[in-house]
């Protein structure tokens, strides 16, 4: 039997196979093999070539036979620990085009940031014989980083740090980030400036307060409050209430993320009837689409989603080939984007453009003037 046989074509008496398609084209049946496995010495003509005559066939090819032959799944597990923050959904897109160009697909589950639930989940992955795994934004147990390394099934950490310096990585510049975003509100003459916190035990989290703590210090300032709101919305607005409720009163927010912005955002505007940013500024992290929207009109700080997902997968891709990245912790600088949620510095302006150019790049926002 013919290992890459496919279902057949609507009205047609049997199943194409890839000789089926191998004629249709005047190739070799081995060359569609390579096409279909993304064989980079496969020219772009003579791939599409192969495509458009297995499209006329309605040939789809076998992918678990593939996997029992090669020993190769071509699938990447992809494990987050939610999907509130739209960061995600945007970081699925790029994650999966990234993957799906080099001839892979992925396999989503969700699991909370509980370790045994993550350790569970991962444990599923392994059973379904993935390639390599990418883990987004979810706790790691050092048991799951041994069983892994144990089933020598590659993983990289996205959007997550870790202590372990061994571990494979791929964040933004998060302390600069907070850095930043603490420099641009001491810029605009705040003094009274509070920060609603990432996840206090995600080293994103801690790495973005450190660098807002280490930012006011350069100028001076303390922190007014420092409230852990764990990337929740809900606890992100009644953190805010909470800052309200004393004599003194904050004049500027940093929010951990964009995802929690927004709920600072409305909490002040219709919660406590406040201006934003004429009584308080907010700033953000992250960058979402919701971010450039009129009535958010947010600062924040642009994580470059689609240049992580591009990262984190050319590093996974990497350990699976068995080759030695050359470096195994990735940084990738954040952009300060100037809008309307905070009040604007003398000597700086709004970002030219702010939202996704006509063919799918962004611009990049102006540096503080020197």
């Amino acid at each position: 039997m013919d290992s890459d046989r496919s279902d057949p074509p609507r009205g047609g008496p049997g199943k194409v196979t890839s000789h089926d398609v191998a004629a249709r084209a005047g190739v070799s049946q081995p060359t569609v093999s390579r096409v279909f496995s993304s064989d980079p010495k496969v020219s772009p003509d003579l791939a599409r070539r192969v495509r458009r005559a297995a499209d006329e066939l309605g040939y789809r090819p076998n992918r678990l036979a593939r996997s029992l032959i090669t020993g190769r799944s071509r699938t990447i597990g992809l494990v987050l620990a939610y999907l509130d923050n739209p960061f995600y959904a945007e970081a699925i897109a790029h994650l999966s085009t990234a993957l799906e160009a080099r001839g892979y697909h992925i396999m989503v589950r969700i699991a909370s940031n509980m370790a045994e639930e993550v350790d569970g989940v991962v444990d599923d992955m392994v059973d379904h014989q993935v390639d390599g795994i990418i883990l987004a934004s979810v706790s790691m147990s050092n048991a799951l980083t041994g069983r892994l390394r144990e089933a020598n099934i590659p993983f990289v950490l996205f959007n997550r740090g870790q202590e372990d310096a061994s571990l494979a990585t791929v964040t933004s510049a998060n302390f600069d980030g907070g850095r930043r975003a603490a420099h641009f509100l001491a810029a605009g003459g705040h003094e009274r400036i509070a920060h609603i916190s990432g996840w206090q035990k995600s080293l994103n989290g801690r790495d973005r307060q450190a660098g807002f703590l280490a930012g006011l210090a350069e100028n001076g300032l303390e922190p007014l409050d420092v409230i852990d709101s764990h990337y929740s919305r809900e606890i992100a607005a009644a953190a805010t209430r909470e800052l309200f409720k004393g004599t003194i009163r904050p004049d500027a927010i940093f929010a951990g993320n964009d995802h929690m912005a927004f709920a600072v955002i409305e909490t002040l505007r219709f919660g406590l009837g406040l201006k934003v940013p004429g009584d308080v500024s907010v700033i953000g992290y992250d960058d979402v689409a919701m971010a450039a929207w009129p009535s958010f009109d947010l600062t924040t700080l642009r994580q470059p989603a689609r240049r992580m997902a591009e990262s984190a997968s050319a590093l996974l891709l990497d350990l699976i080939a068995g080759k030695a990245p050359k470096r195994n912790r990735i940084e990738i600088d954040s952009e300060l984007i100037v809008r309307g949620s905070a009040r604007i510095p003398p000597g700086w302006k709004r970002s030219a453009r702010t939202g996704p150019s006509p063919n799918g790049a962004r611009s990049h926002a102006p540096r503080r003037p020197k």
